[in-house]
């Protein structure tokens, strides 16, 4: 069955999600989030897909929870004295983890704003790709919340924790120019090559060897984490395992041969 408030697209070894709420400004629901936690996990175990980019319909990224689905959850809590969330919390936090185990690279295409829920997203994905009418905002403790799905985590690595405080305290909603000033995003784009762009990064990555490129991704992460002397071992037990690959041995040929590696993943 197709997800209800998702598009998905396969265009060669890319996979595009988009996030299909536009009268919402792709605000999630439960099921919603489900969703796409499962359609980033089909990507992600299809040996044909390469890269996996996020996006969202109409005129947002996600604007973050939905609004009313809040509101009814609030005054359920209300009403039967004990915690009743619009999200399921544990799924939620189970699917934080699940983006980070991820072995594909994910492209988060920012077309519009992305707050709260949305802007956690696009802090967990690899690489952002913000339009010029994109906005980020970690909004949080406006209604009395912290930041969820891995948010703390992530945007201290992305930021440093002095100018993660900032945005965290003040609830501050930053525009795609100080979103790239402050390493937020990666790039920002006119409106109307976002998608062009996107696809031509994406495109790129998923040129490279998929073995390769998926033990690069994990090492990348773990590194955050690791002592050099540990992650230097990773990297040896790493490239060890692409020597034995055809890839290998085709990117050597093709260099020596002074032309474009086909790799195929084996």
């Amino acid at each position: 069955m197709s997800p209800k408030h998702l598009l998905v697209d396969r265009q060669d070894r890319i996979v595009v999600i988009t996030l299909n709420r536009p009268e919402k400004r792709n605000a999630f629901l439960n099921d919603m989030v489900l969703d796409l936690r499962d359609a980033i996990a089909e990507a992600d175990r299809d040996p044909e897909v390469r890269v996996i980019v996020i996006t969202g319909a109409g005129s947002a990224f996600s604007s973050g929870a939905d609004v009313d689905a809040f509101r009814e959850a609030f005054e359920e809590s209300q009403r039967v004295g004990y915690q009743v969330h619009a999200i399921d919390q544990e799924q939620l936090n189970q699917f934080g983890v699940a983006m980070r185990q991820t072995t594909k690279p994910i492209i988060a295409a920012v077309n519009g704003p992305a707050v709260g829920l949305g802007f956690t997203l696009a802090i967990a994905c690899d690489i952002r790709i913000a339009s010029e009418r994109a906005t980020l905002g970690a909004i949080f403790l406006r209604v009395g919340l912290t930041p969820e799905f891995g948010s703390s985590y992530n945007l201290t690595r992305l930021v440093g924790i002095a100018k993660a405080c900032e945005l965290v305290f003040t609830a501050r909603v930053v525009d795609a120019q100080e979103a790239l000033q402050i390493g937020l995003v990666n790039q920002v784009v006119p409106h109307d090559q976002l998608m062009p762009r996107v696809s031509e990064m994406a495109g790129a990555i998923a040129s490279m060897p998929p073995v390769a490129l998926r033990l690069a991704k994990g090492n990348l992460y773990s590194g955050m984490d690791a002592n050099l002397l540990s992650q230097m071992h990773e990297e040896l037990m790493a490239n060890r395992i692409c020597r034995e690959t055809k890839d290998y041995a085709e990117g050597i040929a093709a260099f020596l041969e002074k032309r474009p590696a086909v790799f195929t993943g084996r």
